[in-house]
């Protein structure tokens, strides 16, 4: 019995089992797409404003009971209306009193609010997400949406967060069970001041409560967003193609480069001086000329078919053929077209260009 391998992209949705590539995870920032938790961004917004309100709930108060009086006694009123000067100067005292009452508030709410995105994603600006995508009216996609596990998890988390805040809210106020009652007997302003700083207290621990959740949350969106960057092996395959370069013509271009390479390297045997063999296997050309390099240099080396080439390209061009084994291959290991010869091989190169040039000496004379 042959027991053919799983195919592991059955047990993935749309086949896509592999991980995103660093393009993938680039280009998906480009487009919006982030890892981000709103459930943690929103909770550390709340807490610092809360915080504000309780150091500087003080002066709201102070503030806005200033402004009343102000309102109540220092404007000019005709019949018990305000006059249009009044109301003009009333207009920019409620501005300013707003200002240095809530600006702060406001100010912390900004920089919380830029600090916690900041930190989840890093700068980022985009259009993409304005722009009109039709697939999102679609009302077959809608109820994919509505009916999508995205939908229940949400609706999961928001029905947590509603117990957990009735909990906190409801286990508080049973601690100040007494407090509640006293406040019966306390005169208006000090009754307001303590429903003020119950209800501070309350939304402070709702919110390192939220805190929390958030943490869950940016959890579950990490695993969802990692889980909607998955490639498929095809998918990486094509990246691959437009990134590198389609395999085939790559392969093509090189090809076509070696042989331009070997076509200029042919072109240099006619000018060697010599052409050292295995006999077979190995053939180097070298060239040596004093007005440009102190030392002789490979113009040309080829192995087997190459070799033979650069043999037959010497005999035509009546370049000195010369067999040396060991010297062929350890020319043709150690130096590169264009380099000049090691110093350690600087005396087996002399003797055979001494006997190249004693050929050619005798040649002439003859």
């Amino acid at each position: 019995m042959i027991v053919k391998p799983l195919n592991l992209q059955f047990f993935a949705a749309d086949g896509k089992t592999e991980k995103a590539t660093p393009k993938k995870r680039r280009d998906a920032r480009k487009k919006g797409q982030v890892l981000q938790s709103r459930e943690i961004s929103t909770a550390v917004v709340l807490i610092f404003v809360f915080m504000g309100l309780r150091i500087f709930g003080g002066n709201i108060y102070r503030e806005i009971i200033e402004f009343m009086r102000r309102a109540l006694s220092q404007y000019p009123m005709e019949d018990g209306l305000f006059t249009i000067d009044a109301l003009f100067k009333l207009f920019a005292d409620v501005v300013l009193v707003f200002l240095r009452s809530l600006g702060p508030i406001f100010a912390i709410a900004m920089i919380t609010g830029l600090v916690a995105g900041y930190a989840q994603i890093g700068f980022l600006f985009t259009i993409e997400t304005l722009a009109m995508k039709f697939n999102k009216i679609n009302p077959a996609n809608g109820l994919k949406r509505i009916f999508s596990i995205r939908s229940i998890a949400e609706l999961l988390k928001s029905i947590i967060k509603i117990v957990i805040i009735g909990y906190i809210a409801y286990s508080y106020l049973r601690s100040e069970e007494n407090n509640v009652i006293n406040s019966m007997d306390m005169d208006v302003i000090s009754t307001a001041a303590y429903i003020a700083s119950a209800s501070i207290n309350v939304a402070i621990r709702i919110c390192v409560a939220l805190i929390f959740l958030g943490v869950l949350d940016y959890a579950y969106q990490w695993w969802e967003y990692e889980k909607s960057l998955r490639m498929t092996k095809q998918e990486i395959k094509e990246e691959y193609k437009q990134v590198e370069g389609n395999p085939e013509i790559k392969s093509k271009i090189k090809q076509k480069q070696r042989q331009m390479s070997m076509r200029r390297m042919m072109q240099q045997v006619p000018k060697a001086d010599v052409v050292i063999t295995n006999p077979t296997h190995f053939a180097v050309a070298i060239k040596y000329d004093l007005e440009v390099s102190d030392a002789p240099v490979v113009i040309a080396k080829g192995q087997d078919f190459m070799a033979l080439r650069i043999k037959e390209v010497a005999k035509e061009n009546s370049v000195e053929i010369v067999e040396n084994k060991p010297l062929a291959r350890n020319l043709y290991d150690t130096v590169d077209i264009g380099q000049s010869i090691p110093p350690e091989l600087y005396q087996a190169v002399a003797e055979v260009l001494a006997f190249v040039y004693n050929l050619k000496k005798k040649g002439r004379v003859g």
